[in-house]
């Protein structure tokens, strides 16, 4: 029985910190990305948009109901069979995709949960003074739903950083990849998968830090 090597753990984390900026921009392009589009389908579901809402429901079910994994594959092997022109797609424009299609279904659902916790009354008063629908939803709503919102978005962007580790299955040369390529050179799987999971968790640890002062900053008006 082989013995825990440490020294090949302690020489590896410099190896994957050169890959992190990849899984950090992965997770933050998705998430701005993300966002964008789960507030559009907060909104519609909200506003139960006609010609969307439906659209809008089979679009948050599809990928609220399926693996990530599958949906990684499908986009990236699957779309370029039927639409030829995303042939030219690579690894790394579809793992994004992929990341913020699957966390907007989540998000949108954190966001319209968060302007329904508003109170009604907030809207009723906002039309009363002359604002429309739409400027009261911008200057009065979403900021209050904003902070009940930012622990669970905040939860979602961990769910999206940890999800970027399966860009690796595309040939995505991230953090995980190159700790698989590792362990496969020198068959020190715990050693490299350890080594990984340690990386993982500090980054979710500083971001954690940050969420918090952010939640502080916002509720101190509260």
């Amino acid at each position: 029985m082989s013995s825990f090597d440490i020294q090949y753990s302690i020489n590896l984390f410099p190896l994957l910190f050169k890959y992190l900026h990849v899984t950090i921009t992965m997770a933050v392009l998705s998430m701005f990305i993300a966002l964008a589009l789960s507030l559009l389908l907060a909104l519609i579901r909200t506003y139960e948009i006609k010609g969307l809402y439906l659209l809008s429901k089979i679009y948050i079910s599809f990928f609220r109901g399926t693996p990530l994994l599958v949906q990684l594959f499908l986009l990236y092997y699957g779309v370029p069979q039927i639409f030829p022109v995303f042939k030219s797609m690579n690894a790394y424009t579809a793992a994004i995709i992929g990341l913020s299609l699957n966390a907007s279904a989540y998000m949108a659902e954190i966001i319209r949960g968060s302007i329904l916790s508003v109170d009604k009354g907030q809207m009723e008063a906002s039309l009363s003074v002359g604002m429309t629908s739409l400027q009261a939803m911008k200057k009065i709503v979403l900021p209050q739903a904003a902070r009940t919102a930012i622990p669970s978005l905040a939860n979602s962007f961990i769910d999206l950083l940890k999800g970027s580790s399966l860009a690796f299955t595309l040939g995505v040369a991230e953090i995980m990849a190159k700790a698989q390529m590792e362990a496969a050179s020198s068959y020190k799987f715990f050693e490299a998968y350890l080594t990984v999971a340690i990386m993982y968790w500090l980054i979710v640890i500083v971001f954690g830090y940050f969420q918090k002062k952010i939640e502080n900053k916002m509720n101190e008006a509260y």
